[in-house]
């Protein structure tokens, strides 16, 4: 995928983020336990505005592509598992909401390292 496309779709994927995490707020406050839907929410709510902010620096610096990938995907694995969980009673697959965590965690690395690979 060139960079401009990947760029787009990060927006995207930002924006849908934000619907899901709204949705879910949304959901949990309707629900009799909160807890997994809330973290869902939060997760989403959190991590689709940094996805905007790396499209907005997109050219600044040389990891936000990855940056945002991870963070993207961290995101999806994590709130995806919870809410399979809320609504199906099990998670994605064993050990998914830690795998998400973990993912995101390398996203945030990956816009640390950031400030020492600047574009010229």
């Amino acid at each position: 995928m060139p960079n401009g496309a990947l760029r787009s779709t990060m927006l995207f994927v930002a924006g849908l983020m934000g619907l899901f995490g709204v949705a879910a707020a949304a959901a949990a406050s309707h629900g009799a336990d909160p807890r997994l839907l809330g973290g869902a929410s939060a997760m989403c709510l959190a991590h689709a505005p940094a996805v905007v902010a790396l499209h907005a620096g997109w050219a600044h610096f040389r990891t936000a592509a990855i940056a945002a990938l991870l963070l993207a995907a961290g995101t999806a694995v994590f709130a995806g598992d919870l809410t399979l969980r809320h609504f199906a009673g099990h998670g994605l697959f064993p050990m998914s909401a830690p795998l998400g965590g973990l993912t995101m965690m390398a996203g945030w690395l990956a816009v640390a390292l950031g400030a020492f690979f600047p574009r010229r």
